[in-house]
């Protein structure tokens, strides 16, 4: 009796990714391949520089819907899965996500294992969700966008990083003490349905669907499938004022009405009268000409998740 034909997966894996930088691709590709025939997959490992990402991307859905392959696997952290999730929305094509990044936000809320093998056994399983994303000016991201004060932390780490050689966190901790210095103060408009309202803020958070602020779940979506983008605008024009703000957020004793304007919708547009912004995608950042136009996509990508508990 002839055994069932293998899963043909490709699977592309940032090569600077964070469980890749901290111990050598050749063991990371044993452990990937091991985990593979453990779950009965014939993969085709790619480990790519993230500039290659896209175009690797785009050639292995065209074989996809050749027939040539049965799926495609994108290993890294968010920003990674974020290019490859830009190639597949809306072709009904499923992803798998290997969580090879630092923080891997998307894999958490969607429920994923961290685990490899688990999260190699995931696609074997065969169950695929239909999940939102959203966009601006057509730009896909999974998990959130912002304006303000996270894109230039963001810059400051990687220049602390590449300067002193450090891990993440670290240098998000020395860029959230050395940014705060020239206070970060921007005059954006933020038009919903219609209805423009003015703001100096800061900070303007941009969520596919909602994200929680009570301290026990903070920064976490309960559902990505809930057709909405919430918008959180921070009231603080001061170092002091946001600094408390943060202290409340984690303490869990914000009150929204307080601290932030939040709306939720399927599109709004920001302005601004500068030429140009620093926007965060999914914790990447680009310097980009405003009007910004967001949207959400209901259901535009096809993931695979753990089975349903029986």
């Amino acid at each position: 009796m002839e055994s069932p034909p293998r899963l043909r997966v490709a699977v592309l894996v940032n090569a600077a990714a964070g469980t890749v930088t901290r111990q050598s691709a050749e063991h990371l590709k044993a452990e990937l391949l091991s985990a593979f025939e453990q779950a009965g997959i014939a993969p085709e490992l790619n480990f790519l520089p993230s500039t290659e990402m896209r175009a690797a991307a785009e050639e292995v859905l065209r074989r996809v819907q050749a027939g040539k392959l049965d799926a495609i696997m994108g290993g890294g952290g968010d920003g990674s899965i974020r290019t490859i999730a830009g190639v597949l929305a809306g072709t009904g094509v499923p992803l798998g996500v290997l969580p090879l990044g630092t923080l891997n936000h998307f894999a958490r809320d969607l429920g994923l294992p961290l685990d490899l093998r688990e999260a190699v056994a995931v696609v074997a399983h065969g169950t695929v969700r239909s999940v939102d994303v959203a966009a601006m000016n057509g730009e896909i991201f999974l998990n959130n966008s912002s304006i303000g004060l996270y894109p230039l932390l963001v810059l400051e780490r990687e220049r602390q990083r590449h300067r002193k050689h450090l891990p993440k966190w670290l240098a998000m901790l020395l860029a959230v003490f050395r940014v705060p210095r020239h206070w970060p103060l921007f005059r954006l408009t933020v038009r919903v349905e219609g209805a423009a309202e003015a703001c100096g803020t800061p900070l303007v958070f941009i969520g596919n669907n909602e994200y929680r602020l009570a301290l026990t779940a903070f920064g976490r979506r309960e559902r990505l499938d809930g057709a909405e983008l919430s918008i959180y605008v921070a009231r603080s024009e001061s170092w002091l004022s946001f600094f408390r703000l943060a202290c409340r957020l984690i303490l869990g004793l914000s009150k929204p009405s307080r601290d932030m304007r939040i709306v939720k919708t399927r599109t709004a547009d920001i302005l601004s009268r500068r030429h140009h912004l620093l926007v965060a995608f999914d914790g990447e950042v680009e310097l980009l000409r405003p009007p910004f136009h967001y949207e959400i996509r209901p259901g535009a990508l096809r993931v695979f998740v753990p089975p349903p508990v029986a």
